[in-house]
This record gives C-alpha cells, sequence and structure tokens, in this order.
C-alpha cells in the first residue's frame, strides 16, 4: 500500500491537535512538512520529535504559508490538510485553489477523527468570530460551575509561541507559572483573568495528554476554545457566541459557520451596543439555519477606571490584538469607552509605529488609528511599547485583558477599561448548565 504524503496548513494549533490525534504514529501517512499563518514567528520552526513520535526522529518543518506550491512540489504531496480558523469562506477557497492547481487534493478534518473522547463532562466555549466576547463568557461559566461545589479546569485552546517540546502539556494555577512559563501578551491576555477568578488553567501542544491531566483534578472541564475554532474534544453542551457588530459573518467565515450549524446554545453578545437591524439579521440567520438552537441575549458594559482622564482630551487606545488582526474587528472595547466618556479624538498611532507593530498596520489596514496589543515575544512587546511612547496623546486607554501597565511601561497618563458579562433574562446560563452539574455530581 503506497505511503501518501501530507502536508498541514496551520497557525500553530489546530494543525498540530490534527498530526496529534490524526497521522502521529501512522506510517501509512508521511507529514513532510507544516505550513505557518497568521502568528508571527512560527515559521523557519520545528515541530520537535519530542511530540512528532518515533516516524520522526528528526521533527517536521515549519514553512512560510508562501512556499506552499512550491513544498507540494519538492515533496511531491498527495494531500494538504487545512488547519486554521477565522478566515472567510473565500479565503479558504482561494487556498485550495492554489493546493488543486499544484496537483495534490485539498481536505478537511471533521470532528469525528480530531475531537477526543472525555472521562468528565465538557462544557464548550467556542465563537463564529475571534472577539465575539468568549473569554467573559468562559470565566462566567467556570465561576457557575464552580458555586455549583464542582471542581472545575479550564482548557484552552493552544498558543503554543515558545518551545513546543516544553509546552506540550501546561498547568497554570497561579500569576507565577505565567512568569515561570514567560508567556506572551496573548497568553496572559487569555490565562490571567481565569486564574484571577480561581481557576486552573490547562493548555500545551499535546490536548489528548492534557485533556487526561485535567481530568485528574476536575468534575467538569470548560474548553474555552480561540479563534472561532471547533472544539477539539466532545462536549455535552456547545456554546456558541455569535457577534451582532459582525453580523452575516457567522454564515461567511470558517469554522465559525461549522460553530453555529453545531451550536447548542447560541448566545448573542454585545446587545447593549449593537444595532437592531445587525441583530436582526443575525435572528434571522440563526431562525433559518440552526432553529433548535437555545438562544440567550448578553451585553457587555465597559467600565473606566479614571474617566476623568478622558473627557476633552486625546486619547490614544489600545485595543486586543487578535481581535483586531484576523478578527477584522476595527474597533473594540476601547473605542465605545472613548466615546462614551466624551473624547475629543482618538489619535492616530500609525506613524508612530516601529517594527512589527507597523508591519501589522499594513498586513491589517482596516485597523485604522487603534493600536493592536501585539505581543508575540520579547522583541514585539518593546516593539509595542515604543510604538505607544512615541505618540502624542493626552491619556492612554487600555482596553486588554491583562493590564499592560504590568507589562510595558507608558509615559503617558493611563486609564484602563474592563467590561462584564452580563445575561439579559431567561434562559440562563445556571438553568443551561443543570444537565451538567448533574452529570458531573454522579461522578
Amino acid at each position: 500500500m503506497p505511503v501518501i504524503t501530507v502536508l498541514i496548513m496551520g497557525a500553530a494549533g489546530r494543525d498540530f491537535h490534527n498530526f496529534n490525534v490524526v497521522f502521529r504514529d501512522r506510517p501509512e501517512y508521511r507529514v513532510v512538512a507544516f505550513t505557518a499563518a497568521q502568528i508571527p514567528n512560527i515559521a523557519g520552526r520545528r515541530y520537535p520529535p519530542a511530540l512528532a513520535g518515533s516516524l520522526y526522529p528528526e521533527g517536521i518543518p515549519i514553512h512560510p504559508e508562501e512556499e506552499l506550491e512550491s513544498l507540494i512540489a519538492a515533496y511531491r504531496v498527495d494531500q494538504v490538510i487545512f488547519a486554521y480558523s477565522d478566515v472567510s469562506h473565500e479565503a479558504v477557497m482561494h487556498q485550495a485553489s492554489r493546493v488543486l492547481s499544484a496537483g495534490a487534493d485539498f481536505s478537511l478534518l471533521g470532528g469525528r477523527r480530531t475531537m477526543v473522547a472525555a472521562k468528565k463532562p465538557v462544557v464548550s466555549v467556542c465563537a463564529v468570530r475571534t472577539g465575539a466576547g468568549k473569554s467573559p463568557a468562559t470565566r462566567k461559566i467556570a465561576s457557575l460551575l464552580c458555586e455549583e461545589g464542582l471542581r472545575v479546569a479550564v482548557i484552552r485552546h493552544p498558543m503554543p509561541y515558545g518551545d513546543l517540546a516544553k509546552q506540550a502539556v501546561q498547568r497554570f494555577a497561579c500569576l507565577e507559572d505565567l512568569r515561570a512559563a514567560d508567556c506572551t501578551i496573548e497568553e496572559m491576555e487569555e490565562y490571567e483573568p481565569h486564574i484571577r477568578d480561581g481557576h486552573v488553567v490547562f493548555a500545551g501542544v499535546d490536548y489528548e495528554r492534557i485533556l487526561r491531566e485535567a481530568e485528574r483534578e476536575a468534575d467538569v472541564l470548560v474548553w474555552d476554545g480561540g479563534n472561532n475554532d471547533v472544539p477539539f474534544f466532545l462536549s455535552d453542551l456547545e456554546i456558541v457566541l455569535v457577534d451582532p457588530h459582525r453580523a452575516g459573518h457567522e454564515r461567511t467565515y470558517f469554522p465559525g459557520e461549522v460553530n453555529l450549524l453545531r451550536a447548542d446554545v447560541l448566545v448573542l453578545t454585545k446587545m447593549d451596543t449593537a444595532s437592531p437591524e445587525q441583530v436582526r439579521e443575525v435572528r434571522a440567520n440563526i431562525r433559518q439555519f440552526n432553529p433548535a438552537a437555545t438562544v440567550l441575549e448578553t451585553a457587555m458594559p465597559v467600565t473606566v477606571d479614571y474617566p476623568h482622564l478622558i473627557k476633552g482630551k486625546r486619547v490614544l487606545v489600545v485595543e486586543d490584538g487578535p481581535t483586531l488582526t484576523h478578527g477584522g474587528m476595527s474597533f473594540g472595547a476601547g473605542v465605545l469607552a472613548a466615546k462614551q466618556q466624551g473624547a475629543s479624538e482618538l489619535v492616530d498611532p500609525r506613524p508612530y509605529a516601529v517594527g512589527t507593530i507597523q508591519q501589522t498596520f499594513t498586513q491589517y489596514p482596516h485597523i485604522g488609528n487603534l493600536v493592536p496589543a501585539m505581543g508575540y515575544g520579547a522583541t514585539q512587546v518593546r516593539e509595542l511599547e515604543d510604538t505607544i511612547n512615541r505618540v502624542p496623546c493626552d491619556v492612554v486607554l487600555i482596553a486588554t485583558p491583562v493590564d499592560l501597565r504590568r507589562i510595558i511601561s507608558i509615559k503617558q497618563p493611563t486609564c484602563r477599561v474592563t467590561y462584564r458579562f452580563e445575561e439579559l433574562g431567561a434562559p440562563g446560563f445556571r438553568d443551561l448548565l443543570a444537565g451538567v452539574i448533574g452529570q458531573a455530581r454522579k461522578g
């Protein structure tokens, strides 16, 4: 039987998971390379032998996605697996066209092959786009489960930006764990709020091993999905967030539409700031494409710690990076707060951007006059700091999940936006979690 030569297109997350659960230790396949997109500093490395298994004693190279056609030719690739998320349907098919024109097959892997079965109940929290409000929703759900006397482990979608072998299985129970792991800003933004709420977070690269570790100390597992990917685990309750600010995207982005169609519960977020027209469009799509799902309405009111610093002032807004970049948003909680508090101007940072921050503006021109809080490594963190400090403004308004003032030194006066997840009416999360709670108590 001939060996099938495989290349996996990814972004240091779903691609590694698909390899681990479908291709590792399978001699009928030969995975010759990964390609990397979306995340900086991934290409040029190798998926390490310690994770790749006995069939790959030298590991597997990771190449820039730009080399796709030449890799297909050089390795005579039979099959290309598309394995990253938060991309438009059109973009997926453009990649498919590249692959097919080069002579290889183009494939997507489904849940039956890639979702790992757990021994404990699993609640998954996903979204149809990055930046929908999934993280605060996940924290609320984890807290509700804890209030029921259950031991909860949060398992976060992968963010392996460092030494992949060392990051195979990670456990974060206190802030010191984040420092010891040399976490990036993006990792801290996701892990730190959970830790401050008293929840243990698991993450890493090898998610079957991560799952087994988490099961040892939890009664129920909460999958904190990222980048609008589908869950890595079979879930007892699939909760999916829909952002009306991007009405229609629930039908036009991959795999966000998969989440829309699979969801047991669809959560309309940011109802306090979305327009009636946007909400109507989202509701119409839900009625047409997943009418069996329970629908929750929620708001995300914002709060500023020093609002008097904003009124009438020139404000530099720093927003969550991934929400602005591949999430496609041109504003976030910071812009909403600045307008609510009467800022006279949102200062354009682009003329003052340096290094990779300047490159980010070039790559994502829709961002406009905001600073994306990019921090995928020490160099980028320094460039973020330099960019902010070069901008002539009266105040820097920080709207990131982690307080940047602990990570970088900002010369200008600062204030910070926080937001909370607020349920509007019934049913609520507690009602919908009743079945999972009962299942967890039975052991």
